[in-house]
């Protein structure tokens, strides 16, 4: 049950959107103690929860499920002061439209929790939107996948302090628990689309950690020669001790390498197969979630760096590789008019531990280098919007309950972000420093002896330059501002002079006439 005080409060709560996010919000509610109401445009969704509450043997209070939007908002009245609401549903318009259907039926104290992966922008506009008839809009993000949304995910909520005071209780009580101390996984972020915003970061992060692993199977499948179930051990080995341990992306990626098909599949038939192979060989290279624009967060993510001035080249070239594996029929035209060499297996690798042990080291790296660009670009918002993001907060939610879970990077960055709420680069901080340069040797090992056999490495590539060139004294950048000042006038600042050497981030004063206009 939710707290004494969430449950006299809040006896009931409206889930829109029954999809795979919704429907397991609705059940992990009506565990706590809630009774529920279901809507989904979809009736489809809707009939596929009522007929799994029939098999439920776990729920406290009742789920119901609603054709009608206007029904759907009356169930909610007469169960407290105020209604409450959770949205997941698409982000832009579909949310946009649920708003303008229930919005007759909205009274002053409402309050609605946006779950969705929404821009921070759009968050805000509906903020004031909502503001205006004495609504509460909370713009809140829900890390960790379907399985999370139904056993307690990690939860980013931002906006008005007074609403979220009186609905955190009922979040503590269906967040993920840290394992360590049992503490809930979410934290009133700030004001605003703060919460949004880190959710979106985390999403970025998200995908620089999945590039580098799965560069790094295709390192020991192809480029190692290793099967499935060798790769799986390796797996479980890296996530039972260690700088990866407890790594949730780790720990499901031995779990994939395990997994065959079986006479009778899934629970709906994927997976079926009597040949004794792995699901695995059933998916193909093709992620479309940015292609179709149906997932926002890791665009977003990427404009957002570039927007406030921060480096976040592995969050960067992660998306881009899934861009280009979307559109597989135009990759498949390129690649018969390119005839590039493809990963094969490599040399002289006689000893394949020595090699993995390189490789767990490279992949930890890039992994702390994404949490490291990822919150860089939060630290840089906060200060920019006045948000006041607590950055020890930010760890603490995250570990547990979502993608990027990670035990031994919370456990270094926590402790010097809950105690330094300025710092804006995660590279002054000396243990975070140390492990980086500790790791780099491996990281610039595996990458050599990668391209030499056409492996893909794009994150694990774009980390190795990224240590590089921002702990670099002496970058080819040189060469470049002195083209600029040549057809540009673009001025420059002169090395060892003080104010300008280093000197804050402006126009130098000096430009050289390199020829006569």
């Amino acid at each position: 049950m939710p707290s004494a005080d969430a449950a006299q409060r809040f006896k009931r709560i409206g889930v829109v959107g029954a999809g795979s996010m919704g429907s397991m919000m609705a059940f992990a509610f009506s565990e706590l103690g809630l009774d529920v109401s279901v809507w989904d445009v979809e009736k489809a969704n809707v009939d596929k929860v009522m007929g799994w509450t029939k098999k439920a043997k776990t729920m406290k209070g009742k789920i119901e499920g609603f054709y009608s939007i206007d029904e759907f908002t009356k169930s909610l009245e007469g169960h407290g002061p105020e209604k409450l609401f959770i949205f997941s549903v698409t982000h832009g318009h579909p949310a946009d439209s649920v708003l303008k259907m229930i919005k007759p039926d909205l009274k002053r104290g409402d309050i609605i929790l946006d779950g969705g992966n929404e821009n921070y922008r759009r968050t805000e506009r509906r903020q004031r939107e909502c503001e205006e008839i004495g609504v509460t809009w909370i713009g809140m993000g829900v890390s960790g996948g379907y399985q999370s949304a139904r056993h307690g995910p990690s939860l980013s909520p931002g906006g008005d302090a007074k609403a979220l005071e009186l609905i955190m209780p009922l979040l503590e009580a269906y967040s993920a628990k840290d394992p360590k101390t049992g503490a809930p996984c979410v934290t009133r972020i700030g004001p605003g689309g703060s919460g949004h915003f880190v959710k979106m970061v985390h999403n970025g992060i998200e995908g620089g950690m999945l590039s580098t692993l799965a560069e790094a199977w295709s390192y020991m499948h192809i480029g190692l020669g290793m099967d499935y179930e060798q790769i799986g051990d390796v797996f479980t080995e890296w996530n039972s001790k260690g700088e990866l341990r407890n790594n949730y992306l780790v720990s499901i990626g031995a779990d994939i390498m395990k997994t065959k098909r079986t006479p009778e599949g899934d629970w709906h038939g994927e997976g079926a197969g009597r040949d004794g192979g792995y699901v695995l060989d059933d998916v193909l290279d093709k992620v479309v979630q940015d292609d179709d624009n149906t997932e926002g967060t890791p665009l977003w993510s990427v404009m957002e760096s570039a927007s406030r001035h921060v480096s976040t080249p592995t969050l960067t070239v992660a998306h881009y590789l899934r861009i280009a594996s979307g559109n597989r029929a135009e990759r498949d035209r390129a690649a018969k008019k390119l005839q590039m060499p493809t990963p094969r297996l490599m040399e002289n690798t006689r000893d394949r531990a020595a090699v993995l042990e390189k490789l767990r080291k490279a992949v930890y790296c890039s992994f702390l280098a994404s949490f490291c660009q990822g919150l860089e670009v939060i630290a840089r918002a906060s200060e920019d919007e006045g948000w006041g993001i607590n950055m020890g907060n930010c760890l603490q939610i995250w570990r547990a309950g979502c993608i990027i879970q990670s035990e031994y990077i919370a456990d270094i960055l926590q402790p010097p972000l809950a105690t330094n709420k300025h710092m804006m680069n995660m590279k002054f901080i000396d243990e975070v420093a140390l492990e980086l340069n500790n790791n780099f040797s491996a990281l610039k090992s595996i990458v050599l002896e990668g391209i030499v056999s056409d492996q893909y490495m794009p994150a694990l590539t774009a980390t190795l330059e990224y240590l590089k060139y921002e702990g670099g004294m002496n970058l080819p950048t040189k060469f470049m501002e002195a083209q600029m000042d040549y057809f540009g006038a673009h001025s420059y600042n002169k090395p060892g002079i003080p104010g300008e050497d280093p000197g804050p981030v402006r126009k130098g004063p000096h430009h050289y006439e390199w020829k006569p206009a």
